[in-house]
């Protein structure tokens, strides 16, 4: 979406409540796992949080950091030790528009950068979307989430952009998929083509912020609508929730990143994804 013909402008406070959103759902699932027995931590720090949620989650990471002051050397080197102890490396997800010092401090630290991710927005207006013809998007709202986390986690297993710094175990994979998805704030899709399951995704709504995550396509249904059905229902049912902005997190220069910008999506900002082995 454009307004007044141009593309959506992102500042610090725009930024920071994109971020603190991202965070808080993360923290969640990180929870819920700890809840059910997992060995973990979640520690907030610098507005943000450092998350495990045992060894091989997608979700141990460090996120938000930096709209709430920026940590102290003590800080960090608490984190590193708390990290250490259970034998998992440090990844940093910084915001470009976070405090400047933190990046400083973190390759002063040993931190390297291992890859970037671009973070999309787009103003919800009230207007429609129209879903492609030849897929069909359903609401899989039932308690059983087998055929759900299948689709997504077969999509992610075979990546369709290029190699990734970051690989995981399957279970992980639907482990955190699974604890997401337990949240009030998260609606769960399946893409269907010619009745079979092509594809999934899900929504979380929070505080105004529609966050669009989670898109997978098996790779035999790539390249025939999935996505944009995906995309397109979600921004929907986030304008029919009364949100008023739509995030998806994408890879620089990818499809999806493509996508999301055919269809109205304005780059905001970018996350440097910063690493240290401990």
């Amino acid at each position: 979406m454009r307004e007044n013909g141009w593309s959506l402008f992102c500042g610090g406070d725009l930024a920071a409540r994109i971020e603190g959103a991202e965070t808080a759902a993360i923290v969640g699932a990180a929870r819920v796992g700890i809840g059910r027995g997992v060995e973990g931590f979640v520690r907030e720090v610098g507005g943000g949080a450092a998350c495990f949620a045992g060894m091989g989650s997608p979700l141990n990471k460090v996120v938000g950091v930096g709209f709430g002051g920026v940590p102290s050397a003590g800080e960090w080197e608490a984190i590193e030790a708390s990290y250490a102890r259970v034998g998992c490396p440090v990844q940093v997800e910084l915001a470009q528009l976070a405090e400047p010092a933190i990046g400083e401090e973190l390759t002063g630290r040993g931190y390297r950068l291992m890859s970037f991710e671009n973070v999309l927005g787009m103003r919800l207006d009230g207007n429609g979307f129209a879903v492609p013809d030849g897929v069909e998007v359903r609401l899989d709202d039932g308690e059983d989430l087998g055929g759900w986390l299948d689709v997504l986690v077969d999509g992610f297993a075979h990546p369709d952009e290029g190699p990734n710094h970051e690989e995981f175990p399957r279970e992980a994979v639907a482990s955190v998929m699974r604890d997401m998805a337990s949240s009030n704030e998260t609606r769960r899709y399946l893409a269907y083509r010619d009745g079979v399951a092509a594809g999934g995704a899900s929504l979380r709504t929070a505080d105004g912020i529609a966050a669009l995550a989670g898109a997978a396509t098996l790779p035999s249904h790539r390249r025939r609508g999935v996505q944009t059905a995906l995309l397109t229902t979600r921004l929907d049912d986030a304008t029919q929730a009364g949100c008023d902005l739509a995030t998806v997190t994408t890879a620089p220069g990818s499809k999806s990143q493509q996508n999301a910008q055919g269809r109205g999506f304005s780059l905001l900002y970018t996350r440097a994804v910063l690493v240290k082995e401990l």
